[in-house]
């Protein structure tokens, strides 16, 4: 068991627990979590984790989680199982880049929340699962992903059709509610018994200014006003990350510019918004996606000196690709990062999840676990244990 290696989250699912997944896709008359709607579907997803959880304890993981597979998307799950949420089938999905780098790749369009109450977290199905995954894991330390509260601020913000006027009159008293909401579910996290909270967000880059896919960026663009948005982002998360430390929690994220059937969203670079998000979240371990050049040099890392009891996990591996990475490259990146960072506080990641959403990246289930022991290899070689 090598703990220097991590997984972000997510892992390939099963072809069975696909189809159900896919059925929900064009479904808007069901309920979440969709048990009552699918004869069999709780138990194909039960049995799924149950296999998925093993397969992590055999290959000697030492943080589990349960591959994700309660999920069909990385972050919409979870904002569905809150109460005064409504998800709907929106006219499309979201736009990634495809593979040709310029041309659209649009996801499933069942991305749309509707606010149609005050929002809540609590009794949230994400507890239930995570019960289920603790009674599996034995005893190995689990962790729980879910979408970083400034992702959904953004997401409920930008949103036709959200009817957010109609229960929260201004932007701040939206905010206060998702705090609220937030605050609800971690608050039953650590009652449950959870040590690990993990936050993904794919917003940071939006804010850097040499990512030509940004709203943000531009010669017409207010930067002042973008300046106030990411600090409004930091301060929500830094809320909650706050209320969870008070609570005992570690609290982990991951950032990344998108993931969904090995496509990615955009670029931007670390150096661009080091000295927001890597410098003023308050986060313990960050996973930063590093596999390719959109990331930016490894300097960005200087501002981790003053922060030294926090963890940098360098996603320097690609769950992208079918094949395995480039060992020499990793080494290298690894030893450019240590002359910036001390060594014990760097770990090794792919970028990214297997299957930020349902489909997951192009490969298979054996070039996924081969990726994974590639990497755990190099950080046995690297880190010694």
């Amino acid at each position: 068991m090598c703990n220097r290696f991590q997984i972000v989250g997510s892992l390939l699912r099963p072809s069975d627990l696909l189809e159900y997944k896919q059925q929900i896709e064009h479904r808007d008359d069901i309920q979440y979590p969709f048990y009552q709607d699918f004869q069999g579907y709780e138990q194909c997803e039960t049995e799924a984790i149950q296999a998925v959880v093993d397969k992590e304890r055999e290959n000697g993981l030492s943080i589990l989680t349960d591959g994700e597979y309660s999920k069909s998307m990385w972050h919409l799950d979870f904002v569905w199982g809150f109460q005064g949420i409504k998800r709907y089938i929106a006219d499309h999905g979201y736009f990634f880049r495809d593979t040709d780098g310029t041309s659209k790749y649009e996801t499933r369009k069942d991305i749309g929340l509707r606010i149609t109450g005050e929002l809540g977290g609590k009794n949230h199905h994400f507890i239930h699962a995570y019960k289920k995954l603790q009674a599996l894991a034995g005893d190995r330390e689990t962790k729980l992903c879910v979408p970083s509260p400034s992702h959904i601020f953004g997401e409920l913000s930008w949103s036709d059709n959200i009817g957010s006027a109609e229960v929260y009159k201004s932007r701040q008293e939206l905010k206060d509610g998702l705090v609220k909401a937030y605050k609800d579910f971690v608050g039953e996290f650590a009652a449950a018994g959870g040590h690990i909270l993990q936050f993904d967000d794919c917003l940071w880059e939006l804010f850097a200014d040499d990512n030509p896919n940004s709203p943000f960026t531009g010669e017409k663009i207010n930067h002042e006003e973008v300046q106030g948005l990411a600090a409004e982002f930091i301060d929500i998360n830094n809320t909650i990350i706050d209320y969870g430390h008070s609570l005992g929690l570690k609290m982990w994220t991951h950032n990344c510019r998108g993931n969904y059937d090995s496509r990615n969203m955009g670029g931007g670079s670390y150096a661009k918004i080091a000295n927001l998000f890597l410098k003023q979240l308050k986060y313990d371990r960050f996973f930063l996606e590093w596999d390719d050049d959109r990331a930016g040099s490894l300097e960005a890392l200087a501002v981790f000196k003053d922060k030294p009891e926090t963890e940098i996990v360098l996603g320097l591996l690609s769950s992208k690709t079918n094949t395995l990475d480039d060992e020499a490259r990793v080494v290298q990146m690894l030893d450019e990062a240590a002359k910036i960072i001390d060594k014990d506080r760097l770990l090794l990641s792919h970028q990214c999840g297997f299957a930020s959403c349902d489909g997951g990246n192009e490969l298979t289930e054996a070039e996924q676990w081969a990726k994974i022991n590639q990497g755990q290899e190099i950080a046995r070689q690297y880190w010694g244990s």
